[in-house]
């Protein structure tokens, strides 16, 4: 090896990734919009890959990235080798936001509107879940992630000590919330305190965890300055649902005469540092409550969701504009059907440019910033997760660009982006692990998981008891 190579460093490693074209990292802070190209500042610069490189792994870190010709036998040694050559390596992806276990829940509310998928279907199914269907369905959950490349999941759920079990398994990352509602009373929002305390830096450092009130429209405020208040005790962030549709927004106003993200800021909610899921309901009176603190805040969007729902999408040119970085989500199976980041950044690629009506906005470029760095920032982690560098922690993606809808390959982003699929991922590797070998988990088999959810199905779906979880009436 060369010693002066940029990313060389003259130190043993456990793993070497040889032969792969790197997607370089940008060096622009971690909000809003990525490198600009000074030949054009209004745009974003072209994504920059490099090719025939190497990257040795120490301790679950990236210790270095180099020319792979660089490498000698002494560079080798003792390191497992994982020889790809012509593959892409990307960070892995971050799921911003969903809710694991309801892989249960996949197909079982379709075609309905938003009231009803709550009110008839959703919330009366939850009532029947047992800490078993959590378990087994973020099983499943976490097998899917890793096959289509996301390494880490910011979720949002019941019974959170079993889906941390799960990740532990999957030897994924998480970034855990344990829902709650005021309905509840206090033992809600104790409950996810104490899972957040308990549980943060567990599974060597792959789990994280934040707070979880559902949404504000379930959370009385007193419960939200509560949460806050909490939040800085235990040194995390809060996980919420708010300002999801644009109907949500226009209600707090008739209502309180305050939008939901401003309620956030009046609670202190967004000052303590936030995750807020959907956000289409963002109005530009909002950026007065986020820009402030736009170090700790950041917006999921989940595109093929607000398609399926016929809700506006989430207005990301305005975020960025105010330098608040947005990350993308999937949401839980039940809206979204699938937890394929990949599908759900091509899709909120497309719907940027339609609704903006401008073909230049949301390039590729922009677009794989989102799906990696930026997730990776509106989880507190851009320091260590979401770029392929030195001192990151080693979660790498390798996709097969030698398919043919990938080929031939003019625009490498683009190709990323708009035509990739899950099943181009070929290796998966979690701190230094690998997770996903050839296309296939390794040592797991899902067919039994997958029989026992289907033999606890009916029973998990039935609705004839007349109970819920909740009302929806924002």
């Amino acid at each position: 090896m060369t010693p002066a190579a940029p990313g060389a460093a003259p130190v043993p490693v456990d793993l070497v990734v040889r032969r792969v074209t790197v997607l370089a990292p940008t060096v622009r802070p971690p909000v809003g919009y990525p490198d600009l190209d000074p030949g054009d500042p209004g745009r974003p610069a072209p994504a920059v890959f490099v090719a025939d490189q190497a990257i040795g792994v120490t301790g679950g870190v990236i210790a270095w990235i180099v020319p792979d010709a660089d490498l000698g036998p002494a560079d080798l040694a003792g390191a497992r080798v994982v020889d790809a050559p012509g593959r892409v390596a990307i960070p892995g992806l971050v799921n911003a936001h969903s809710h694991s276990s309801m892989t249960f829940f996949r197909g079982s509310a379709e075609d309905v509107p938003t009231a009803s998928w709550f009110n008839d279907h959703i919330w009366p199914m939850e009532v029947n879940l047992t800490d078993r269907d959590v378990l087994l369905g973020a099983r499943l959950a976490v097998a899917e992630m890793l096959l289509a490349g996301v390494t880490t999941v910011a979720d949002h759920y019941f019974s959170t000590e079993q889906i941390a079990t799960a990740v532990d398994e999957g030897g994924m990352r998480a970034v855990l919330a344990r829902t709650f509602f005021s309905s509840q009373g206090a033992e809600g929002l104790d409950r996810s305190a104490s899972f957040a305390a308990e549980w943060d830096g567990a599974a060597g450092g792959r789990i994280t965890t934040m707070l979880g009130p559902h949404a504000v429209y379930t959370v009385d405020d007193a419960d939200l300055a509560r949460t806050a208040e909490a939040a800085r005790a235990i040194g995390v962030r809060t996980h919420i649902h708010a300002s999801e549709t644009m109907h949500q927004t226009e209600s707090s106003l008739a209502r309180r005469g305050a939008t939901p993200i401003q309620v956030l800021h009046d609670t202190g909610v967004l000052d303590a540092g936030a995750l807020i899921a959907h956000g289409t309901g963002i109005v530009e009176s909002d950026l007065q409550w986020l820009a402030p603190v736009a170090d700790r805040v950041g917006v999921a969007c989940c595109a093929k969701v607000y398609q399926k729902h016929t809700h506006g999408p989430t207005p990301i040119r305005l975020l960025h504009d105010a330098g608040v970085p947005v990350g993308i989500g999937t949401d839980g199976c039940a809206s979204g059907n699938t937890l394929d980041v990949l599908e759900s950044t091509r899709t909120m690629a497309l719907v940027q440019k339609a609704h903006t009506g401008d073909a230049t906005w949301m390039t590729s470029a922009h677009a794989l910033d989102l799906m990696t760095r930026q997730g990776a920032a509106v989880i507190g982690r851009e320091h260590d997760l979401g770029s392929l560098a030195p001192g990151f922690a080693a979660d790498v993606v390798l996709i097969d660009p030698w398919k043919p809808h990938l080929q031939p390959m003019n625009d490498l982003a683009a190709a990323l982006v708009l035509s990739v699929r899950a099943s181009d991922v070929e290796t998966v590797i979690v701190a230094g692990r690998v997770v996903v070998e050839h296309g296939r988990l390794v040592d797991v088999d899902l067919g039994p998981l997958m029989t026992e959810m289907n033999e606890r199905l009916p029973g998990l779906t039935d609705r004839s008891h007349g109970r819920t979880v909740q009302t929806y009436a924002p």
